[in-house]
């Protein structure tokens, strides 16, 4: 797993899926949880209103991840074969 981490590209794909799946749920939360008129159950509600804090926290981690992989891309040593 580390061997993932590792890698600057694997770890900047990662970022871009973060940062969709954090705004699709914070997008539905707060379609949920303040704009749907309709009547949904307390554990539906209460999920809306959690997926309102986990998917900004989701796009923070996700942009984290883009701003460290893009620094690790722009850090790669030149291999030289001597």
């Amino acid at each position: 797993m580390s061997h993932f981490f590792s890698n600057p590209q694997n770890v900047l794909h990662l970022s871009s899926r973060v940062l969709g799946v954090g705004l699709v749920m914070f997008f539905a939360g707060v379609y949920g949880a303040y704009l749907y008129a309709g009547h949904l159950s307390i554990g539906a509600l209460v999920s809306m209103h959690a997926m309102t804090i986990l998917g900004p926290t989701l796009l923070k981690i996700g942009y984290v991840m883009r701003l460290l992989s893009q620094y690790g891309l722009s850090q790669t040593p030149a291999r030289v074969v001597a």
